[in-house]
């Protein structure tokens, strides 16, 4: 049984450990929005079983459903992939699954893989990290309401931080921008969304946190919101490389 991070979303982005599980599987359980070239990598006679979550959307797989399947799989004696978007075990669930293995006796593998804060803003030009700005990084769900009493977050430290990532955060991105003002973040933050990373339909909307709700609002899932100065280091990049070209950035 391997848990496959197959990446942020283009198909050459899986490890090679990862595409040679995949490669070599007799059943492969998928995610919704893995890239359809890289499920035409799996055996052709491979057991596919697509199991997908989407937030908000009627017909997402129950977590239980998923649950069974890979205990009853492996208990067939079939080499099993579990092919997650991104990483397994940053908001994947990975975590969840290995242990429900783990209580059945089904010995498994976690494959890491890279997961979107990682990929999508490497994709878009905005470094995650920087020595000058960014020391420090945190990666937040995004789906809760942040005027909710179920929403964990603190907010008073996330403000501190020199780098957020929200994933799944599209819906809430005005109530999050708020309460980090609320919290003290300057409304001047650079802020971002990237919808799509690493595909070819990406699209990469920057703006400050006051405004980064309006500049987005057509953005649609999948998607990441990442807040602090690394956003800013984009259009640096992007000035550097257009005049080493001799373009006007």
């Amino acid at each position: 049984m391997y848990l496959v991070g197959a990446g942020p979303g283009a198909a050459d982005l899986i490890t090679v450990r990862g595409l040679r599980v995949l490669q070599s599987a007799d059943a492969v359980l998928t995610d919704a929005l893995i890239a359809p070239e890289l499920l035409a990598e799996a055996r052709p006679d491979a057991e596919r079983l697509h199991v997908g979550k989407r937030g908000y959307c009627v017909g997402s797989t129950k977590q239980e459903t998923i649950n069974d399947a890979l205990i009853r799989l492996a208990r067939q004696g079939k080499s099993v992939c579990r092919l997650k978007c991104g990483d397994p075990c940053v908001f994947g669930r990975g975590g969840e699954e290995a242990e429900v293995l783990a209580a059945a006796g089904v010995p498994f593998e976690i494959v890491p893989g890279v997961t979107a804060a990682v990929g999508a803003l490497a994709a878009a030009n905005i470094p995650l990290t920087h020595r000058e700005v960014g020391p420090a990084v945190a990666l937040v769900t995004g789906h809760h309401d942040p005027g909710s009493d179920d929403c964990p977050h603190n907010w008073d430290a996330l403000a501190r931080m020199p780098v957020v990532v929200f994933y799944m955060a599209v819906r809430h991105i005005a109530a999050i921008a708020r309460r980090l003002e609320s919290s003290g973040l300057p409304p001047g933050t650079p802020a971002a969304v990237i919808q799509s990373g690493s595909l070819p339909e990406q699209v990469v909307v920057a703006a400050d946190l006051a405004t980064i709700a309006t500049a987005s609002a057509g953005v649609s899932g999948p998607a990441v919101f990442v807040v602090g100065e690394v956003v800013r280091h984009r259009d640096r990049l992007l000035g550097l490389v257009a005049a080493r070209s001799g373009v006007s950035a």
